[in-house]
């Protein structure tokens, strides 16, 4: 059975002007780190949006939520920025679709090379396969439950509620 990527942006995929010192989207990383990974899963990635998940609305995430119920893929994973990450996931898991939908993101761009990112997504590629249907945040070699965690801003770590 095949997984399927939603690219929505966020830190994970931003790229760094050296011109005017902005960071910026371009295009997904997703398919470069899946071959840096060497990865021989069958992985369809298509690309929703490229936003920083703090400029993202109520239409971003319903077209979000409405690619996840149209895709026959039951495992699916979500490239999100951090901080409205928890958001997002609170709405999946109101549709109470039968799948594992995971959400993972980056705190550090993927073009830095000293990014999460990388290991995020591996992670998730793992946690997608294994667990059963839910929604989950996935985030420094651990997974969360979508109603039990947040993103520490103090320490830049996720962590759990309880």
């Amino acid at each position: 059975m095949s997984i399927r990527i939603f690219v929505t942006g966020g830190t994970f995929d931003k790229e760094y002007n050296e011109l005017n010192g902005q960071l910026h989207f371009q295009n997904t990383l997703i398919p470069e780190l899946l071959k840096m990974g060497r990865s021989r899963l069958d992985i369809q990635v298509r690309t929703l949006m490229m936003v920083d998940s703090l400029e993202m609305n109520d239409t971003d995430r319903n077209i979000i939520l409405d690619s996840a119920k149209r895709t026959p893929e039951k495992q699916i994973i979500i490239t999100h920025g951090t901080d409205t990450m928890c958001e997002t996931a609170e709405l999946l898991a109101s549709a109470k679709l039968d799948k594992t939908i995971v959400l993972t993101g980056a705190m550090i761009p993927i073009r830095f090379g000293s990014s999460d990112g990388l290991f995020n997504l591996g992670s998730s590629l793992a946690y997608v396969q294994t667990l059963p249907p839910g929604v989950y945040i996935a985030m420094n070699g651990r997974y969360f439950n979508w109603n039990n965690v947040r993103k520490n801003r103090q320490t830049g770590y996720f962590e759990e509620l309880d």
